[in-house]
């Protein structure tokens, strides 16, 4: 068991050699391979899940090795509840990326199976590192692969989009490679990059873990996106293949998210603690704002690209307030929101593929013509804005009760601002839905267009069960979370300043009489 995380991590990779030796030719075999092998991946992972103690401490599937002992640096990867949720995700939507492109791209499919493979280890690596070296390996072969979805398979502006996403990425990256460096120097007489030793033997100052903190958050916030270190999401999202849109927005962005609650406000829980109430405020504003600019929006992906801005806002505010409730809440939102965003970008890839238009205006009416697609598109609507019985709902439920009882000083205001975002989540997903799938045949050309095929059943199907069953069961995913959330409360807020004592009340002053009210001394 102590290599089956090993496998999960490295088989993509395998895969990916396969390809590479491969002819080229019209590309069905590179993608039957991508595909068996992200299935293989997938079934692999579920023994992760099988095996997984949720009442055991501490990372379980560890695999550690020397890399390069002198200078440190060592093969370590674990996986805690947290980021065993997020390489299932990763696993999860491996096979429906691949169903994605099976006849959208046509050119350059070695290629693309080669980058799909090797983006896949790269992220299901960064779940698992207990190294930073390691981790920041994986983080930077991320860029790469992702880089090369949107600059080579994507829309008219792919050149732009792809640059933007590569400078913003790497910038963040190289402040964080520097702290890594300061961490390094910080850990004692036989200096470790290992993140479990790490948290042992640090003890910085709180100077110091100001501005480390800071070249952490910097890193992961331009990942999540965090308001205002968005402007490169949309334009990636819009640019961007099916594919890359569902990676993107179903696991690199919780790249962010989880870096937060792994390495910014454990290492450095007293800056964490100073900074929690801005990142608050921050994420309530990327949630109403994300939701403004949704409902201006006229292009179907620049939308969705919007709403990931306000979905992972939840994610950021439920983190930063330190509850029980509302860490577990972030969470589960991350999961929620690479299954339902992730099936809103299949579905315009669907769409697009049909029409060749992203215009909301193009479409109307459609729940006449493709009545199965237009049904898909509502389950998947309904989990977007949060609809009782769906996975939506129970992160966001978490998160705003977890903020009304924050110790952050404005918990309930953050948490009505922030209920607010739901209000607005629900006006422009079912306005777009109206537009979209209601009402007559707006344009003749839509009369004809086929309903899902069974390829497209296929890939939407896992992600409406995922919905349904995440939303009327959530206790299983709640309880392997339990206790590293638990953990990273504890961590976080251990320093935290005492309060102070509760004054008593001072005892009554004796009363003053001035000299003409006192009695004459012979009445006394």
């Amino acid at each position: 068991m102590s290599h089956l995380l090993t496998l999960v991590i490295f088989l993509p990779m395998a895969g990916a050699l396969v390809v590479a030796l491969l002819p080229r030719g019209e590309g069905g075999q590179h993608k039957a391979v991508a595909l068996l092998t992200s299935l293989a991946t997938f079934a692999l992972s579920i023994a992760l899940w099988t095996g997984f103690q949720p009442s055991r401490t501490g990372y379980q599937f560890e695999a550690r090795a020397e890399w390069a002992k002198g200078l440190g640096f060592s093969y370590h990867v674990g996986i805690d509840g947290v980021a065993l949720l997020l390489v299932l995700l990763t696993t999860f939507l491996g096979p429906i990326v691949v169903l994605s492109t099976w006849t959208s791209i046509t050119e350059r499919v070695k290629e693309l199976c080669l980058a799909l493979l090797v983006l896949e280890t790269a992220m299901i690596g960064s779940f698992a590192a207990l190294d930073l070296v390691l981790f920041f390996a994986f983080w930077e072969a991320m860029l790469i692969p992702m880089a090369l979805l949107v600059g080579v398979w994507g829309s008219e502006r792919r050149i732009y989009a792809a640059v933007k996403f590569f400078l913003f990425t790497f910038v963040g990256s190289v402040l964080m490679l520097l702290a890594i460096f300061y961490l390094w120097s910080k850990s004692g007489p036989e200096r470790t990059f290992d993140y479990v030793v790490l948290l042992e033997r640090l003890r910085l100052e709180p100077g110091e873990q100001k501005w480390l903190f800071l070249a952490f958050a910097l890193a992961f916030a331009i990942k999540v996106p965090l308001f205002p270190l968005h402007t490169w999401l949309p334009d990636a999202h819009t640019e961007a293949p099916a594919a890359g849109s569902i990676l993107l927005a179903g696991v690199l962005l919780k790249m962010g998210t989880f870096g937060f609650i792994r390495y910014a406000m454990p290492l450095f829980p007293q800056a964490a603690l100073e900074w929690t109430p801005a990142v608050a405020w921050l994420g309530v504003i990327g949630i109403i704002y994300g939701s403004l600019m949704c409902m201006a929006q006229t292009d179907l992906k620049r939308l969705i690209a919007y709403s990931s801005v306000a979905h992972l806002g939840f994610v950021m505010l439920g983190l930063s307030a330190l509850t029980a409730e509302a860490v577990s809440g972030a969470v589960l939102q991350m999961v929620n929101h690479g299954i339902s965003t992730g099936a809103l970008f299949l579905m315009v890839g669907v769409l697009y593929e049909r029409t060749h238009s992203r215009d909301i205006a193009s479409y109307g009416g459609l729940a006449r013509v493709t009545p199965a697609l237009a049904a898909v598109f509502l389950v998947v609507t309904l989990s977007s804005i949060g609809l009782p019985g769906t996975n939506g709902f129970v992160g966001e439920f978490l998160i705003l009760i977890g903020t009304f009882r924050a110790p952050l000083g404005n918990g309930t205001l953050l948490a009505v601002l922030g209920s607010v975002g739901v209000v607005l989540g629900a006006v422009y997903m079912l306005k777009l839905y109206q537009s979209a799938m209601l009402g007559p045949v707006r344009h003749e050309a839509l009369r004809s267009l086929p309903d899902l095929s069974l390829r497209e059943w296929a890939a939407f199907a896992p992600l409406i069960v995922a919905i349904v069953v995440i939303g009327v069961r959530p206790g299983p995913l709640l309880a392997a979370v339990k206790l590293p959330v638990d953990e990273f409360i504890t961590r976080v807020t251990a320093r935290a300043p005492a309060a102070e004592p509760p004054r008593l009340p001072r005892p009554p002053r004796a009363p003053f009489f001035p000299r003409n009210v006192l009695p004459p001394r012979e009445q006394r």
